[in-house]
């Protein structure tokens, strides 16, 4: 029997708002309590049954009108996000208006994505497949994109009819709130959306309650093995965005230094923050000491600044004390094993949670950095003399996320692309980035796909409709 719901607070986790460029304590916010868990899981319920039974067209109103306020708050938004994880504060402002774009997306193509599909069927019959909404959903979101993360996992269930539970990570209170507000203030029905303040032991009794149909999360790896064990127990789907090693394979090019002042531009967006950012630069021979050279150069030149502030020639601090130091540890172990240190790398003194850009070369297998995910702002390079080298490299990883290939010959860039065991690949460009482009990985990085067509196709019943003449 679960245990009686009680109005105590659980003591942890502690969500609460810490500045990473000053290690301030900025607000507290309270955990929910048992209580309160089950009132919002109720309320979730009653919202579906009448959220389902809206017109498409209504529920795509909403949602559009979700994007324009968006939109008009963007610099409220991008300040909160840049004080509580450390973002710039003009990528803050990008992340804000990609979701106004992804809810737009949704708005307007949703309705065909959910139309019914007609299938052939023998003896005069008719049959279409339906896509029809399966009930309310929990989200487990991470800190690293406080908007967009929410946005891709909402838009195309809210368009389904779903209702949704969103557990934001304890650093984000704030952003969370303010995405709460948004969707009340656009006009969705009560219960519709839904952010709940969980500790990680409530989070097992939401997946666990017979009225949840369903898990999305972006996370570690650690957190999506716990997720999925639980949901497996109840019988419930769930899709996972894990972490990621993505390789980045630069087989040639026509101008060497801005190839690479490309590669690192990519490596230190969000700090380094990303899944899908490309962790395992992979470079051929003929280019590789002319490359690497030119990222130290760009890492050496930047100095520690204010994420608040448009400085240029700086560095902004990771999302936390613990993120850093984990950082740094890695860096340390691939340093005594042999690893080249070409800059960087070092804790910056004072308060927050800087740690300089690094270089690093030389990576072996008996280093913690080569197999696992390096989540912040250091750029490993490899060299290799072949395509097939690179292949090889770049698919000898328990990641499969995203993947870039670049070269002057675009048949050869799309040949070695092929063969490389990933969620996402692109030729040419960093990512293939935008609210109508899938998004997700294979192996540990995770399964299921958020955004684009397929972002509709994960927590809906896709009912077969038969009608006899």
């Amino acid at each position: 029997m679960p245990a009686t719901p009680t109005n105590q607070r659980p003591a942890s986790p502690s969500y609460r708002v810490i500045n990473p460029a000053s290690g301030e304590t900025v607000e507290e916010f309270p955990t929910i309590t048992d209580g309160e868990l089950q009132d919002a899981i109720t309320t979730a319920e009653n919202a579906f049954q009448s959220w389902r039974q809206v017109p498409m067209t209504e529920r795509s109103r909403l949602i559009a009108r979700v994007g324009k306020l968006f939109t008009e708050r963007k610099d409220q938004l991008a300040s909160i996000i840049t004080e509580e994880m450390g973002k710039r504060l003009s990528e803050s402002r990008s992340e804000v208006a990609f979701c106004t774009e992804i809810f737009n997306y949704y708005a307007i193509e949703g309705p065909k994505l959910a139309a019914d599909q007609p299938i052939k069927a023998l003896n005069g019959a008719r049959a279409v497949i339906q896509k029809l909404p399966v009930g309310p959903l929990l989200g487990i979101m991470p800190w690293n994109y406080p908007y967009y993360q929410v946005a891709r996992f909402a838009a195309p269930n809210l368009m389904l009819g779903n209702t949704i539970i969103l557990k934001h990570a304890e650093n984000c209170p704030r952003s969370a709130q303010a995405i709460q507000q948004i969707m009340a203030d656009a006009g969705l029905p009560r219960g519709a959306y839904l952010n709940v303040s969980a500790s990680h032991e409530q989070i097992g009794t939401i997946i666990a309650d017979p009225r949840i149909q369903g898990v999305s999360l972006t996370g570690s790896e650690r957190a999506g093995a716990a997720v999925a064990q639980i949901a497996g127990r109840s019988l419930k789907k769930v899709v996972l965005e894990l972490g990621g090693s993505d390789p980045y394979i630069v087989l040639d090019s026509a101008d060497v230094q801005a190839s690479a002042r490309a590669a690192f531009e990519t490596r230190m967006s969000n700090a380094g923050q990303a899944c899908n950012s490309n962790k395992r630069i992979i470079v051929m021979d003929t280019i590789y000491d002319e490359f690497v050279a030119e990222l130290a150069t760009q890492a050496a030149h930047l100095k520690p600044g204010n994420p608040a502030y448009e400085e240029p020639g700086t560095f902004v601090p990771l999302s936390s004390v613990t993120a850093a130091e984990s950082l740094l540890s890695q860096i340390d172990d691939a340093v005594s094993k042999g690893a080249v240190l070409h800059a960087g790398g070092k804790p910056v003194d004072g308060p927050g949670s800087y740690l300089e850009p690094a270089v690093l070369t030389g990576i072996t297998k008996d280093m913690r950095a080569y197999r696992e995910e390096l989540f912040g702002p250091v750029v490993v390079v490899y060299k290799v003399s072949s395509d097939q080298e690179a292949v090889t490299l770049a698919n000898d990883s328990d990641y499969g996320l995203g993947s870039a290939v670049f070269s002057q010959d675009t048949n050869r860039a799309q040949s070695v692309a092929q063969q490389l065991n990933s969620g996402m690949a692109t030729i040419n460009a960093a990512e293939g980035e935008g609210p109508g482009m899938p998004f997700g990985g294979v192996k540990r990085s995770g399964y299921g796909r958020e955004l684009g067509p397929l972002g509709m196709d994960e927590f809906v019943n896709k009912r077969l409709l038969y009608i006899a003449e």
